[in-house]
């Protein structure tokens, strides 16, 4: 089955399993890059990594309009209850849930987390996803670390990685030379890049960047511009 990833902008995501589409940090009306409107977003369900408004911004408009589950961090769930939104689930790290089309595991990140008023907001996360026969690793906002390898290991069908989603901006994240780093830990077919180019401070050259990846023969970049997609088949 086929699985289309569209970057709206920085770290937001539109993930279509085939079964349903699962966004991941919704973060659109304010952000900068971005492709699209909150208000044009369908989704079957929300993916949150971590509180900080350039990833949670719009959850809870979208999560109010198309009433489907956010599922996030036990403490981003319990903020969420408080702004009305009745389909929180909220997990923590090492849990693995249903999703449309397959499975959605909470894994490790190395970031701060808190939300826009201040909240503490639990652990950063990334998201370690298997639906419509795909293996999707979504870092979210994290510094290389040495688990990556761990979560990069085939299953136990012998499936890599098909896509690894890492950031690339520094300053905030790991930057260009740590994510070729990570790319050789974690072992994917494809790696795409994200959180750079919303801001002067994450500014990067991401041409250079996929050159960097090709020639170290580990994995395929992917660059997509704003609305654009990558399809697993």
């Amino acid at each position: 089955m086929a699985v289309t990833i569209t970057w709206t902008g920085h770290s937001t995501f539109l993930v279509d399993t085939g079964a349903g589409v699962l966004l991941v940090d919704p973060f659109l009306d304010e952000c900068p890059s971005c492709s699209i409107q909150a208000s044009d977003v369908h989704c079957d369900a929300i993916l949150i990594t971590h509180g900080h408004f350039d990833h949670v911004a719009d959850a809870v408009s979208i999560a109010k309009r198309t009433q489907c589950p956010v599922l996030c961090a036990f403490e981003i769930a319990e903020w969420l209850a408080k702004q009305g939104i009745e389909g929180a689930v909220g997990m923590n790290l090492g849990g693995t849930t249903n999703v449309p089309g397959g499975s959605a595991k909470m894994e490790m990140a190395h970031h701060s987390s808190s939300l826009p008023d201040g909240t503490y907001a639990g652990p950063a996360a990334s998201w370690l996803l298997d639906v419509g026969g795909k293996r999707i690793f979504v870092a979210g906002d994290t510094c290389l670390f040495s688990d990556m390898e761990r979560i990069g290991k085939p299953d136990s069908q012998g499936r890599r990685l098909d896509l690894a989603i890492l950031p690339i901006g520094d300053m905030f994240t790991m930057g260009p030379a740590d994510s070729l780093e990570a790319i050789r830990l974690l072992g994917p077919k494809l790696v795409m890049p994200c959180h750079y180019g919303t801001w002067p401070p994450i500014e990067q050259d991401v041409e250079a960047w996929a050159q960097c990846v090709r020639d170290g023969g580990v994995a395929e970049p992917q660059v997509p511009a704003p609305g654009q997609s990558v399809t697993l088949k």
